[in-house]
């Protein structure tokens, strides 16, 4: 049974354990009876335990069924597959899953076949056992949560300490979401480490990770100067803020201070549009619009413009982080008490003093907010760059040569089928730590700032 049927009936079920629970709350009141618990809060507490515990049963079946499946269906096939590890048995298992999927290649393996077919019985079987588990936990959950529900039974804190429990969760897992990531990109950054010094790595000039991947192969060794990379993500960037910062102060500045009301609903929904579009599409603009444009521009009063360059790639991606600047600064400069707007014009100041000595110190914990996140996202993006500044390594400040940025190489990297043990894999990782420590070192800047200002303006 697909995993999705089985969670639109435990929803169904829940909501009928919902009225079951409220409806037998209510049936309690009869004589006069009267409930610690509004109705609603004993059909949630039913609700609640008819739902929560067949979803974690449904959860934790989902994580272990694989890895079981996979050690059961290689346990019964010949000892040569059972004998294979590491990567060997990783290409084992692909090829197993493609053969169940279908994808069978022309020339397959009968074992694999064998195994693949055996595979899709269990897992067929195994559907069906989930299905049955977890819809009989629903209902023990329903049967049992119902009969406690009594008149002097405390439903209200009963169903909070429930809720509260579900919220912390929530909580940590996202919180040991954000370690794991950190961890993985420590872990593997050491072991790049191990293999390439990281002196060469935070300061090298030469940047060219392609390796030979076994000793018998004829290849480069390998060159991990990360400075070109920082350089490329550093220009586009500072281009970037350079086109969005005035454009999206300005138009916050413009909406929230002199638009009436009728062109700032028209005007705000038409400039956010900005950020519903795709950045492959921002890509393609800057492909085939901007680049050739700034390079006949160029060409015509003789400067040399590469096909691809920074300055694209830089414009376009200023353009697509303008909503980020305008739409926040805006909602912050809107939130300022319109009491500080009276008593600067009350005190003969004129619209343009006030906005500058009154409306954007109050708002400025906000605009570092909104800068900081644009630079961010230019920070983090990919296609733009890809499509419109290329993918060489170039060690340049000059933003009409074509450069690269940390993302872009990240994805070269681990693009395809790659060995997790060599240096030219493992410096993704390392690049992706480096650029999480700049990020990082931005917000503590930011915050900083924004506690600096409170402290004197609050």
């Amino acid at each position: 049974m697909p995993t999705w049927v089985i969670i639109v009936t435990l929803l169904v079920l829940a909501a009928a354990a919902h009225q079951l629970g409220r409806t037998r709350a209510v049936g309690q009141t009869a004589g006069g009876t009267r409930l610690h618990s509004l109705p609603s809060y004993y059909g949630a507490y039913v609700a609640l335990w008819c739902l929560l515990p067949a979803l974690a049963v449904l959860c934790l079946w989902g994580i272990a069924q694989g890895p079981l499946l996979e050690r059961s269906v290689i346990g019964e096939m010949p000892a040569q597959y059972q004998a294979l590890e590491g990567g060997e048995r990783t290409l084992l298992l692909n090829n197993l899953h493609n053969t169940a999927n279908g994808l069978t290649p022309a020339q397959a393996d009968p074992a694999i076949v064998s195994a693949a077919e055996h595979l899709n019985a269990l897992r067929q079987t195994a559907s069906w056992a989930m299905a049955v588990i977890v819809l009989a936990v629903a209902v023990i959950g329903l049967v049992w949560a119902r009969g406690r529900v009594l008149p002097e039974f405390r439903a209200r804190p009963s169903v909070e300490r429930l809720v509260k429990a579900m919220l912390i969760i929530a909580s940590a897992v996202a919180i040991l979401t954000t370690v794991g990531i950190v961890l993985s990109l420590l872990f593997e950054s050491i072991r790049f480490f191990g293999k390439v010094s990281i002196f060469e790595f935070l300061f090298g000039l030469n940047w060219s990770p392609q390796t030979a991947l076994r000793a018998d192969q004829v290849g480069s060794s390998g060159a991990f100067g990360a400075v070109p990379l920082f350089a490329g993500t550093l220009l586009i960037t500072v281009i970037a803020i350079l086109v969005a910062g005035p454009i999206g102060l300005m138009s916050a500045i413009y909406l929230s201070e002199y638009a009436d009301s009728r062109v700032r609903s028209v005007l705000k929904p038409v400039l956010e549009i900005l950020a519903g579009i795709p950045t492959v599409v921002f890509g393609f603009f800057a492909a085939l619009t901007v680049a050739p444009a700034i390079r006949g521009f160029g060409e015509s009063i003789g400067l040399s413009v590469a096909s691809e360059s920074a300055l694209a790639a830089g414009v376009v991606m200023g353009i697509m982080i303008i909503p980020f600047i305008s739409s926040l600064s805006d909602d912050v400069m809107t939130a300022v008490p319109r009491a500080m707007r009276d008593g600067s014009l009350a005190m003969g100041a004129t619209r343009s003093e006030t906005i500058r000595r009154v409306i954007m110190p109050a708002a400025l914990p906000g605009i570092v907010g909104a800068f900081l996140l644009a630079i961010s996202r230019a920070i983090g993006e990919t296609m733009i760059v890809v499509m419109a500044a290329g993918m060489g390594a170039n060690l340049t400040a000059n933003p009409l040569d074509a450069v690269t940025t940390v993302t872009v190489q990240i994805k070269a990297l681990l693009v395809g089928d790659q060995e997790f043990d060599s240096a030219k894999t493992l410096s993704a990782f390392a690049l992706g730590l480096v650029l999480f420590l700049i990020t990082l070192s931005l917000n503590v800047i930011a915050l900083r700032i924004v506690r600096k200002f409170r402290e004197q303006y609050e």
